[in-house]
């Protein structure tokens, strides 16, 4: 019996570097994560404050940027370590996900050798934990439109507004919060470090969710946070600086939200073999084999297009367009796979002694955020008729 990875002979398109560092985060997932993720979905919780020390050990926190404590690797090393991840829990990737490419990158790209000294080691060993205040109440798609503000008083900076749906928000220590600013007479968008202790800063975590429940959702507020001259990303000038963390975010997703459909593949296709309909089991019946058979297909599929996404990133040749193609098709196979292999598994589908409704409750919100499939839709058709259709 083939897995849906052997299918495709996957194996045969990693290097061996690649394949050890995919089987080591698989290992310390499953032994460490699986045995309690869906009572920590139950819950509503996730302990990220103890296990963000354990993710560094493992090298997974800004493992593919240069330097602090990180490890350096390539993207696509980095995209199937978020494969195994989220093969757990889309909860788990976010986390990493977050602390990696949106908080620890902003720092990495547009700050100062100050402020990467004094953050990137320390959240690469997951000592700090970080978040990324981009997303506000009322602007999401259009993060153009933010409200939230940062004022010059003399030297410092003041900093008023609210941001909405943060990961790691409640449990920060350090946030990297985009903010409108004044720069001769125009708005500019830069990025501040604003550490969670100061006066002025309130994180309260968002409960009744009922996707990412494993996974810690905080609103902040600004109420005239004051913050030092250095306390500005000096790189940042304009929206493209958040939306390039997001991209690197997005890559991430390519591969992650495969490894949530993988592992209802695998779960289903387990119990089809065991389960008993009629005297016969369950994948006996052609109805089920060409369900599978159609499921695995398509993640095969995406499975080809992370690896040649992650190819041209590690190549440096990736365009915002390609990763984008990867993030609509990830989510949108994904959560349709989740929700097909649901249908096999019947009345047991829906409990959580099965992973497939949870991960599909998970994926409708990955396939959301960083980008709803509508923009990511209007990126490709912007891009294949060079006409904007957002507006």
């Amino acid at each position: 019996m083939l897995s849906v990875d052997e299918l495709f002979a996957i194996d045969a398109l990693l290097t061996e570097d690649e394949r050890e560092i995919r089987d080591t985060v698989r290992t310390f997932a499953n032994h460490r994560l699986r045995p309690q993720i869906a009572e920590w979905f139950e819950a509503g919780t996730f302990p990220a404050r103890e296990v963000a020390p354990e993710l560094g050990n493992v090298g997974l926190l800004g493992m593919h940027l240069e330097g602090y404590g990180c490890a350096g690797l390539s993207a696509t090393a980095y995209g199937l370590a978020c494969q195994e991840l989220e093969a757990v829990d889309s909860g788990v990737r976010s986390m990493v996900s977050v602390q990696g490419s949106l908080a620890m990158t902003a720092i990495h790209k547009f700050g100062s050798e100050e402020q990467k000294q004094q953050w990137l080691p320390d959240m690469a060993a997951g000592r700090a934990l970080g978040c990324f205040g981009l997303t506000e109440p009322d602007f999401g798609s259009n993060p153009g439109g933010m409200r939230t503000r940062a004022k010059r008083d003399g030297t410092d900076w003041v900093l008023n507004g609210s941001k909405m749906w943060i990961t790691n928000g409640s449990v920060a220590d350090i946030a990297v919060v985009w903010a409108q600013t004044e720069d001769e007479g125009r708005q500019v968008v830069r990025g501040f470090l604003v550490p969670t202790d100061t006066p002025g800063f309130t994180a309260r975590e968002m409960h009744h969710k009922l996707s990412l429940r494993a996974s810690v959702t905080a609103e902040l507020d600004f109420d005239d946070v004051r913050l030092p001259a250095d306390a500005v990303l000096p790189q940042s000038r304009g929206l493209s600086s958040p939306l390039a963390c997001l991209s690197e975010a997005r890559f991430g997703i390519i591969f992650g939200a495969l490894g949530a459909a993988r592992d209802c593949l695998a779960a289903t296709i387990e119990y089809a073999r065991t389960r008993e309909v009629f005297d016969k089991p369950l994948a006996a019946y052609q109805l089920t084999q060409a369900k599978l058979a159609d499921m695995a297909l398509e993640y095969g599929k995406g499975q080809l297009l992370a690896l040649q996404v992650g190819r041209l990133k590690d190549r440096g040749e990736v365009l915002a367009e390609q990763i984008s193609a990867g993030k609509l098709n990830s989510t949108r196979e994904a959560i349709a796979i989740a929700r097909e292999c649901r249908t096999i598994l019947g009345a047991n589908g829906i409990t959580l002694d099965y992973p497939v409704l949870r991960h599909a409750n998970n994926l409708e919100s990955v396939l959301t955020y960083e980008g709803t499939a509508e923009v990511h839709q209007l990126v490709l058709g912007k891009a294949l008729t060079d006409s904007n259709a957002f507006r």
